[in-house]
């Protein structure tokens, strides 16, 4: 290994310091060309649509600081001069964003101004200082464990999260968040708020190259997504965690090009002995009595199946949902990405067969669970979905304990789906996962969140029957009897529902699946919420063969598994001869014989 005089990133020396070779420049020339065929960049007028929304939300922060300043009766001088400040972190922060992509955006105001007040002003001043309509599907999370406040600016999706320094009375615009002192009198859950930024700008300061840690990184995400082992909450990785993983096989081959790295990346990866922690920097102290991931001091943290250490104080796992199943179906997937990108740096495969879609539904299990959360309000289905989303863990974990059960795959995304129903009977159904009442096309899309009948926000058409019936200047056409008509129509219940999906890889002569215990536990789990309302929200697990699943999870093109054809035991007639002579037909045992070798 050669010696270049730099200093070395990461906790041990360089496996190699090679210069790339051409054919691994041509390969990573490949590799971006195919992320931009995968529509893996955004566009320059999408990306200057994001800044001017963080622009928004910057003048947002500083009215709302002034705002709760003032409420507590502090001088209009210190109320302007108060200041907050706009940060983000996760992928937009690292610069491997793409379309459609949310910004992980975090608020920090002055020690003042607490997290409480981000809950009680914020919400009506996004909608007060923002163009009419440009806010939509405003959903706060309080008790999330990092409280959120989940909407859409003009199309964009923005997770805002809060923290205050409570060692600052004013918050400048010079503001930096590396030094650890900032830290000093905050709760766990403010922690966790600056830690996104922190960790992601440590993890940029830890890579030899960026340019180089980014392609290889935008290829890594973009496999995760397509093979569905993308999802913190349900149990895979995350993007923070998958950027650690990238960066550190980065510090190893400090000189690769982007195809080596994610070659390496898959090889190294697959090898890993864990539960032996990946880290970028030596887990360091900190001026906080606060925990920092140890396992040999923290029992839980010797639990951690796959640990994947943040580098910036205090240290976490970012990594700690991962469970015996999911890890498996990580292994596996990092053993097949391995074998195809061996293939592509030899030129027997190209990059796009790296970024083929999972055959979760398609070849993936004979047997599922759905699990389907409903409401009969959008608002209210917001919160309760993510509230069964973040316990499907739990499920998956009770799964694992199952004397006939060797794996349980969790999907990494739930189906959310609308359902108009004009019966109680038909809300039960689909609350309990029948589609006969779908609403499909754009109305699923474009459902407004006041639940109004899609008659009420019509302007020209009146709907009746089925037929649009209006003048030429647009005006609706009364026919007789309507309103006797409109009294008769039946009540109608718009059901939201979001399913989440479940594989299960049953142990060699396993006859029972019996699994009463664990979805009742679930069930109890989740409805002992002390939000939850019986009257609008519910919940149900059913058994689904994978010939019953849904049509919509299935992508065009891909084939639905259909249910087997038993064989049809033949019995041959007895000819007229036959009976003449009064032969008798075999036994039973001996006529299914027959008829198994004919």
């Amino acid at each position: 290994m050669a010696s270049t005089g730099e200093k070395p990133l990461g906790i041990t020396a360089p496996l190699s310091t090679a210069l790339p070779t051409d054919s691994e420049n041509q390969a990573s020339s490949a590799l971006i060309e195919e992320l931009k065929r995968q529509n893996n960049y955004e566009s320059v007028v999408d990306t200057q649509k994001r800044t001017e929304a963080l622009k928004a939300l910057q003048a947002i922060t500083e009215e709302f600081i002034k705002q709760v300043s003032k409420a507590q009766g502090l001088p209009d001088s210190v109320a302007n001069s108060a200041g907050g400040k706009i940060f983000t972190y996760g992928s937009f922060r690292l610069g491997v964003f793409g379309p459609g992509s949310d910004i992980d955006t975090l608020v920090v105001g002055p020690k003042h101004v607490t997290r409480d007040d981000f809950f009680k002003y914020f919400p009506d001043l996004l909608v007060k200082m923002s163009p009419p309509g440009a806010i939509t599907d405003l959903t706060p999370v309080v008790d999330s464990f990092v409280p959120i406040i989940k909407f859409e600016y003009e199309g964009i999706s923005i997770d805002l999260i809060f923290s205050r320094i409570a060692v600052l009375n004013q918050i400048p615009q010079s503001l930096t968040l590396q030094d650890s002192n900032l830290l000093r009198g905050l709760d766990e859950a403010d922690l966790r708020s600056l830690n996104g930024t922190r960790v992601t700008d440590a993890i940029l300061d830890l890579v030899p190259q960026k340019t180089i840690f980014r392609t290889a990184l935008r290829g890594i995400k973009l496999w995760a997504q397509r093979r569905a082992i993308y999802a913190n909450i349900i149990g895979f990785p995350g993007g923070v965690a998958w950027a650690m993983l990238v960066a550190r096989v980065c510090q190893l081959y400090p000189k690769a090009t982007s195809s080596t790295v994610v070659l390496k990346f898959f090889r190294i990866m697959e090898k890993w002995q864990w539960p032996t922690p990946v880290l970028l920097t030596h887990i360091a102290s900190g001026p906080l009595q606060v925990k920092v991931w140890n396992p040999r001091i923290y029992k839980h943290d010797s639990f951690h199946l796959m640990p994947i250490i943040t580098p910036a104080y205090p240290s976490m796992c970012a990594t700690h949902n991962i469970t015996r199943s999911t890890k498996e179906i990580i292994q596996r997937e990092l053993k097949r990405g391995g074998n195809i990108t061996d293939q592509i740096m030899s030129g027997k495969l190209q990059w796009k067969d790296l970024f083929g879609k999972h055959t979760f539904f398609t070849e993936g299990y004979k047997y599922y669970l759905s699990v389907i959360s409903a409401s009969t309000t959008r608002e209210a289905q917001n919160i309760w979905g993510g509230l069964v989303e973040s316990k499907i863990r739990l499920l998956v974990l009770s799964l694992e304990g199952h004397d006939s059960i060797s794996l349980a795959h969790p999907f990494n995304k739930g189906s959310e789906r609308v359902h108009e129903c004009h019966s109680e009977e038909e809300v039960e159904k689909a609350k309990s996962g029948s589609l006969q009442f779908l609403v499909k096309g754009e109305r699923t899309a474009s459902e407004k969140p006041d639940d109004k009948p899609k008659e009420e926000n019509a302007e020209d058409v009146k709907v009746e029957n089925g037929e649009g019936v209006k003048t030429e200047n647009g005006e609706d056409v009364k026919k007789e009897n309507d309103e006797d008509k409109k009294e008769d129509e039946p009540k109608t219940t718009m059901v939201y529902t979001t399913t989440y999906y479940i594989g299960l890889e049953l142990k060699e002569g396993a006859r029972s699946l019996d699994l009463s215990y664990q979805v009742d536990d679930f069930k109890y789990r989740c409805t002992s919420w002390d939000k939850h309302d019986d009257s609008l929200n519910a919940l149900n697990i059913v058994h689904t063969r994978n010939c019953d699943l849904p049509d919509d999870v299935f992508s065009p093109g891909e084939v639905k598994p259909t249910r087997p054809v038993k064989k049809k035991t033949v019995v041959k007639k007895r000819t007229v001869a036959e009976e003449s002579n009064g032969s008798a037909p075999p036994p039973k045992r001996q006529q299914t014989s027959v008829a198994a070798q004919g």
